[in-house]
């Protein structure tokens, strides 16, 4: 059976997001981008010497899904760890020019975790990551579990965002959705392989393919889903949101429905900053009162917009009703 959603209702979601508040739990990084011109090869190496031109700072994971929630129309906490140097500093001021949304980060015994991108000509020459990425523990943990009691008492929804960078520890995820269950609050979860199985009681579990193959050893046949209830089960939450790439979202329920969301998108010009887009519309839309269903359509449309951009960039509300009043809601099979 195919379905889709009313174009009121989907409205009716968009304007109730605004205000929603949503803790975003997990793993923020600064992105550096050095833009400039190549015109010789270094007389030191066989590498192209890039004249920069251009310097410019983005925020980047648990960070640019906040941005994202933010487009969406609600308010954002966001719980991560940085470090007492100048890359914090900056993450601080790109947050707060957005309205807010760095009084939750905490300052830990390590560097702000930083990715500088060398670009000429529109294509990445080099990309030089600065980062300490072992599990946080000891005082910066216990920091980290004071600032998530605080965000998620305040919160409609609760996102754990991670990136293998340390703050996503079990103790602090079972903390997060401990408390996020006891307020029954909707959890949504961006997973990484090194604590994949650690995220039960969760609402939604958003890997892409190749992070639940690579988690479950053994590929995943979204055709003949067969296997998919057992893996609801091992996790222990209420829906998978399979991310396809360019075939769109499949969608496993806990009471063993199944839906197919193709993607809308029309040109696709660069993926990066896709995913973070899906979990924030996920949060606010059901922060916002949504069905899961309903959630992951109006995600996949977000999505759909976010791809034809270039770079991490998020996707405001108004731009979604624009999509929408001018191209069909995708139907769901």
């Amino acid at each position: 059976m195919s379905t889709s959603i009313a174009h009121g209702r989907l409205v009716e979601l968009l304007e109730r997001a605004r205000g929603k508040r949503i803790a975003v739990i997990g793993d923020a990084m600064l992105d550096v981008y050095l833009s400039g011109d190549v015109d010789r090869v270094s007389p030191e190496a066989p590498v192209p010497v890039v004249r920069v031109r251009e310097r410019r700072h983005a925020l980047g994971g648990a960070a640019n899904v906040a941005q994202n929630v933010v487009a969406v129309g609600a308010t954002c906490d966001l719980v991560a760890a940085v470090g007492a140097d100048r890359g914090a500093q900056i993450l601080r001021e790109l947050l707060d020019e957005l309205g807010g949304g760095s009084t939750s980060l905490v300052t830990v015994d390590r560097s702000t975790t930083q990715k500088t991108r060398i670009v000429a000509r529109s294509q990445q020459l080099l990309r030089v990551d600065e980062e300490e990425d072992a599990d946080l523990a000891g005082a910066d943990m216990a920091r980290v579990l004071d600032a998530v009691r605080g965000a998620v008492a305040d919160a409609d929804a609760v996102v754990l965002e991670d990136y293998n960078k340390g703050v996503l520890v079990p103790p602090v995820i079972r903390a997060a959705i401990e408390l996020a269950v006891a307020r029954k609050l909707p959890i949504i979860v961006d997973p990484k392989f090194k604590h994949f199985f650690e995220y039960r009681g969760a609402t939604v579990f958003k890997p892409n393919r190749r992070e639940l193959e690579a988690a479950l050893g053994a590929a995943v046949d979204v055709d003949h889903p067969d296997a998919v209830p057992a893996t609801l089960q091992r996790l222990g939450v209420e829906h998978i949101l399979l991310t396809l790439g360019d075939r769109g979202m499949a969608l496993f329920s806990s009471d063993g429905e199944m839906a197919r969301v193709p993607t809308v998108a029309r040109e696709v010009y660069d993926v990066v900053g896709a995913g973070d887009t899906v979990t924030a519309y996920l949060a606010g839309m059901l922060a916002a009162g949504g069905t899961m269903l309903e959630a992951a359509i109006i995600a996949n449309i977000a999505a759909g917009i976010e791809v034809s951009k270039l770079g991490a960039v998020s996707v405001t509300a108004a731009e979604v009703l624009d999509f929408v009043d001018h191209a069909a809601i995708p139907t769901v099979v």
